[in-house]
């Protein structure tokens, strides 16, 4: 379900205090989707503040350094319904220094909502998160124009802010943008449509994500299934079933359907999809669904079966990684790598190209990565792993980075040059280190 009509992951960013988690507090409380506790909750700390309305920022702001602070630190993910979608939403933090939440928060999203403030319009920090929702490859802006009340509804105002960030974004290769002037501290247009903003008539921000479209482009992709479990029951009644448990990550499967096992090349049939409920015949992207063969070939964790054009195993490659431990990243480090279900030892090559989310420009080759970072490297695996360029949402292409000596992510990355898709720059030499061998061997 993950990309179909009925549900829709999203995710909120934009600069400090542009009024994130009070446009989440708002669309919870205005879709009635807070629990009367809750709720009750709310308005006895905001009493106790002093404040003579609820903030409806602290349903969303749950952390004690986020309440006492009043901005938020960490993603914090809400989940609420209408009589028309299913809503999966990710409130991320805007400050500088925690863009890795930004990049976990957008990372499976299908659509980011980037608030501006309409006393101060695009700051570096919109053109940033647009910059990562661009990397991420999420199809859908929703540009809110919040605290519209404040510049007393001015038409000219939107008007401008909203061609700006177009422009912007438009350079970016994001062409769905939908603009919308807010108020979240009122309750203008987040729901329903304000009678206080005569000469806007475009939906609402509940409207607008009640129906943008979503096409699930993942299930008319090849086959990718990386295997997760392997069943043998070896009981009476199945003495001889041999199942390949896992989650379609895109594309279709059906019995019948003729399929390559990767990396050992051997090419097989399905006879046979398995679920909790039965028997189907058919599984689509975002199912969990076990999976029966013609041929008894050699399979286990970590290995993908797939269709189509499937990819060629490889030990050496590019990814595009935000850097998420304080922990700096350098030429030469060891990891593990873990792709998919697969989990590989790897060295960490060459540090090609350092981004500048500003710009959206290269920029010099670094010594290391540190915390936030996002780059361009090079990885070489101990196995043949079967590596494909980034798809939109992660299910094909993503890829940690892990520190062996405690299992700490280190790095969290795309396959492939990112911004290479976006707008090709002249790059620099990469920072490259001697390879160690015998941690691949």
């Amino acid at each position: 379900m993950s990309h179909s009509r009925g549900l829709l992951r999203f995710a909120t960013a934009g600069s400090v205090d542009d009024g994130k988690s009070t446009l989440v507090g708002r669309l919870l409380h205005d879709s009635k989707s807070v629990l009367s506790d809750q709720l009750d909750a709310v308005q006895r700390t905001s009493a106790a503040r002093g404040l003579e309305t609820v903030d409806l920022s602290l349903l969303v702001d749950g952390l004690r350094a986020e309440r006492e602070q009043g901005i938020t630190i960490d993603v914090a993910y809400r989940y609420f319904a209408t009589g028309v979608r299913t809503f999966i939403l990710a409130d991320t933090p805007g400050h500088v220094q925690y863009t890795r939440n930004t990049v976990t928060g957008a990372s499976t999203a299908d659509l980011v909502v980037i608030l501006v403030d309409a006393r101060t319009g695009v700051v570096a920090q919109t053109r940033r998160h647009a910059a990562v929702a661009a990397l991420l490859g999420v199809p859908h802006l929703l540009l809110a124009v919040n605290k519209i009340d404040l510049v007393d509804y001015d038409q000219a105002v939107f008007d401008a802010i909203a061609a700006e960030f177009s422009a912007y974004a438009k350079g970016l290769g994001i062409h769905e943008i939908t603009a919308i002037p807010i108020s979240a501290l009122n309750g203008d247009n987040v729901v329903t449509r304000s009678g206080r903003i005569g000469w806007y008539d475009g939906p609402s921000v509940l409207e607008h994500l009640e129906t943008v479209d979503l096409e699930n482009v993942s299930a008319t992709e090849d086959l990718r299934f990386p295997v997760q479990y392997v069943i043998r029951p070896r009981s009476d009644e199945l003495p001889d079933y041999r199942g390949y448990a896992g989650r379609v990550a895109s594309g279709t499967v059906r019995p019948g359907d003729a399929v390559v096992v990767l990396p050992s090349g051997r090419r097989t049939t399905v006879t046979g999809i398995d679920t909790a409920d039965g028997p189907r015949d058919l599984a689509v992207a975002g199912d969990s669904v076990t999976l029966l063969l013609a041929d008894d070939v050699d399979l286990s964790r970590g290995d993908l079966i797939a269709a189509g054009a499937t990819p060629e195993p490889v030990t050496t490659f590019t990814a595009t990684v935000t850097q998420l431990a304080e922990k700096p990243l350098k030429p030469g480090a060891r990891a593990l790598l873990r792709y998919g279900t697969t989990l590989t030892r790897a060295l960490v090559t060459s540090l090609d190209h350092l981004l500048d989310i500003d710009t959206l420009t290269y920029g010099p080759a670094p010594e290391s990565l540190t915390l936030n970072d996002i780059a361009q490297i090079t990885v070489r695996t101990a196995d043949p792993v079967p590596v494909e360029a980034y798809r939109p949402g992660g299910a094909v292409g993503s890829l940690l980075i892990i520190d062996p000596a405690d299992g700490t992510s280190l790095a969290a990355g795309m396959v492939g040059d990112r911004l290479a898709a976006l707008h090709p720059q002249t790059t620099t030499p990469a920072s490259t280190a001697d390879v160690e061998e015998d941690w691949l061997s």
